[in-house]
């Protein structure tokens, strides 16, 4: 299949849109090259993220400034025990209608009605309240009292975990961590990277953060990037690669011995559209293996369930990963 000649323009304009747009986010965010790439790669494929850090390491200010260089809505929900389904998506309330006397239902909608939504520590709630804002994410709508509710597009969710403190936490089931096209982890940053940090929040600085892209452009680009074409050896790379992840249909000695359960095929598909999306934010016309190899970590970290046998020679899922792409 060839891109169209239209296509082929929007790719390069989409190219020089994302420079942009990273330069934006680079007035405020220090460093986290990589993580601001994936997030966009993620949000153009119509993924949604899991980002796991310890606390104070801009989270929040990232996916903010993202959103404000994208001219999104924007909502943060911090995710606590106490926290309700409607909380999230809305609730009914009676109110009066003065001109009849009559009372009435009218449906109130919750914080999930907006473009991006930082989930904070999605961990701290319950299944019941997990499952209300992953059905959202799955069904981009919301259903009370028999009526449905669409959600705005783009709709986009990043969901927070923090990783040091697991007491009294829900942890997500497999299952619901492949409802996450990624699964993104914020290390420290470096001791350069730290000083400027330091330099620029203690000092009087707003720096203006310009609005490159708008709801609209968005979609049609997300459009542009399902209609990017692949060639066979890119696919059966990516499906080979998943494959390799699961115990059974591979011959793969440290597979068998490290792993339980591997990835399912939501992994290759996401693979393939992690990578269409990477390549048009190049300029690239059509993705190859590089592209692939570049999301594969964060695509197949939450899907590889590892062993005992893991456990006690140390070995983690990005260890693994690292493996598989090195293993011919």
């Amino acid at each position: 299949m060839d891109i169209k000649q239209n296509d082929t323009v929007k790719i390069q304009q989409l190219a020089e849109i994302i420079k942009n747009v990273k330069t934006e986010i680079g007035k405020v965010i220090i460093g986290q090259n990589d993580i601001v790439e994936q997030l966009i790669v993620s949000l153009f494929a119509k993924g949604h993220t899991l980002l796991i850090g310890v606390p104070g390491l801009a989270k929040t200010l990232l996916i903010r400034t993202l959103a404000r260089a994208m001219d999104l809505k924007f909502n943060r929900i911090q995710f606590t025990p106490d926290l309700m389904p409607g909380d999230i998506t809305g609730t009914e309330i009676i109110e009066d209608d003065i001109s009849t006397g009559h009372k009435q239902f009218r449906f109130v909608k919750g914080p999930i009605f907006s473009n991006i939504i930082l989930a904070d520590e999605i961990n701290r709630t319950p299944p019941k309240t997990q499952a209300a804002l992953l059905e959202a994410m799955e069904e981009h709508s919301v259903t009370a009292a028999g009526q449905t509710y669409i959600l705005d597009e783009p709709f986009f969710v990043l969901a927070t975990q923090n990783p040091i403190e697991q007491e009294g936490t829900y942890p997500l089931p497999e299952a619901q961590l492949d409802r996450f096209m990624f699964n993104i982890w914020l290390d420290y940053p470096t001791a350069n990277e730290e000083i400027d940090i330091v330099k620029s929040t203690t000092a009087q600085l707003n720096p203006k953060i310009n609005k490159v892209l708008n709801s609209q452009q968005i979609i049609e680009f997300q459009e542009l990037v399902r209609r990017v074409p692949v060639s066979d050896n890119v696919i059966d790379y990516a499906v080979k690669l998943v494959r390799n992840t699961r115990p059974a249909t591979t011959s793969l000695e440290f597979v068998k011995n490290y792993i339980s359960y591997g990835a399912g095929p939501r992994a290759s598909q996401y693979l393939i559209l992690g990578a269409k999306s990477r390549a048009a934010m190049k300029g690239k016309f059509t993705p190859d293996i590089d592209d692939v190899k570049a999301v594969a970590l964060p695509v197949l970290r939450h899907r590889i369930v590892l062993n005992f046998n893991a456990e006690a020679d140390n070995m983690s899922p990005e260890k693994i990963v690292n493996m598989l792409m090195e293993a011919k």
